[in-house]
């Protein structure tokens, strides 16, 4: 009997903590001092642009260690959930994040979703309740940061894990790869048409009215306003990182979500010929009799794979890069890690600004020599939002000193 293909969970487990590099970087001060040496060999770099950078160092040679090593000169920064907490969303792996707080969270997987018509219920459900806290939210200090590190040269491209759209709003003058997409839109699964997540939730509201009276409710209380697990739990809410509020014992399965309106006016081509069935009910709901016309949000689930042009776009940026910076990220997914091996492979410097541990940080940091002061490699464990807009204000004096 042939084996089921593996599919690829989500790591939960608790990350050993790091070993900070330089040792001097385990003060606020010292992770700043750190991690301005490591940024400032960027600070002179080349003039050219990234987009000229890339075309020129694209290689069709199929390993890392066979193509060029040497990059743009500008740093590559590569951010996770962390960076986000200071905009009131939480993370998976930090003191207060979703893994942590709640050993028992499984998110929806990609195959669930497709399949099954419940699953898509509990996923929509709980997507209504936790978008407005998203919508509210805005980029944080770090964001602006990074933009700034775009704006002196010093960062050449950014390659983000979040799905907030926080990176592309802050600073959409640098180039950002969103390697698991992003929730400001859905995407259709028959015809691939992009769909305004915006107005998916006015439907969801006029399709639902109890559920919307309740999200009403939970809004008027301050229920959605507090970050703070304690006050959540007390009010039987949970927040995560990917827009979705947890209700205990709440009935999904009442929930009803529309369908893709260009599916219903062009109904999409069967595999095997002839147009497929996409049909509503009389109040405007999907209805399961369907047989396409599904929409689901513009983000990587868990068991989904990455498009190939986003895949390439990162290892590009990788390549063009001289040095790369991860910012508030464990690196648990692998989608990300490789990324980073893939730099320590070209003998790339490689820094980590990550409250916590980072998965397999050993293969990153094991032969730093013990005379790095951060030029070579940095790892700090500190408040993104406390040392990075720091560690621009230095690097901008310096810049202007020279």
């Amino acid at each position: 009997m042939p084996k089921a293909p593996l599919l690829r969970v989500p790591f939960t487990d608790p990350l050993p903590l790091p070993k900070i590099i330089p040792t001097s970087a385990s003060t606020a001060s010292g992770a700043i001092a750190a991690l301005v040496d490591f940024l400032s060999p960027s600070l002179t770099s080349s003039t050219v642009s990234p987009a000229r950078t890339t075309h020129t160092l694209r290689s069709k040679l199929s390993t890392p260690q066979d193509r060029p090593q040497n990059g743009s000169g500008k740093t590559l920064l590569l951010t996770g959930a962390g960076i986000s907490v200071a905009s009131g969303l939480a993370d998976y792996r930090g003191p207060n994040g979703t893994y942590t707080l709640n050993r028992t969270y499984r998110p929806v997987y990609f195959n669930e979703f497709c399949e099954n018509h419940e699953s898509r219920k509990r996923y929509w459900a709980r997507s209504f309740l936790g978008w407005t806290n998203l919508e509210k939210a805005r980029p944080n200090k770090a964001h602006e940061a990074c933009g700034e590190l775009g704006r002196m040269g010093v960062v050449g491209s950014l390659i983000t894990q979040n799905v907030d759209s926080f990176h592309p709003t802050a600073h959409p003058h640098l180039p950002t790869t969103e390697l698991h997409g992003y929730l400001r839109s859905l995407v259709c699964l028959s015809c691939h048409s992009e769909y305004p997540r915006s107005t998916f939730q006015t439907q969801l509201s006029r399709l639902n009215p109890s559920w919307a009276a309740f999200l009403a409710e939970m809004l008027a209380s301050g229920a959605l306003d507090t970050e703070n697990p304690d006050e959540r739990r007390k009010r039987g809410l949970k927040t995560n990182p990917d827009g979705d509020v947890d209700i205990p014992d709440a009935p999904y399965t009442t929930f009803r979500y529309p369908a893709c309106p260009v599916c219903l006016e062009n109904p999409p081509t069967k595999a095997g010929g002839g147009r497929a069935r996409v049909q509503t009910d009389q109040d405007g709901a999907w209805d399961p009799s369907s047989e396409g016309g599904v929409l689901k949000p513009a983000v990587i689930m868990f068991g989904e794979n990455i498009p190939v042009a986003t895949k390439v776009a990162a290892a590009e940026a990788v390549d063009a890069a001289d040095r790369i910076l991860v910012v508030g990220s464990s690196l648990a997914t692998y989608s990300a890690w490789r990324l980073v091996k893939r730099a320590k492979d070209l003998h790339k410097p490689i820094g980590v600004l990550n409250m916590g541990g980072v998965r397999g940080e050993d293969v990153f940091f094991g032969d730093v020599e013990d005379a790095n002061t951060g030029r070579g490699a940095v790892r700090c464990s500190a408040d993104v939002e406390t040392v990075l807009p720091q560690v621009v204000k230095i690097l901008q004096e310096m810049k202007r000193t020279r």
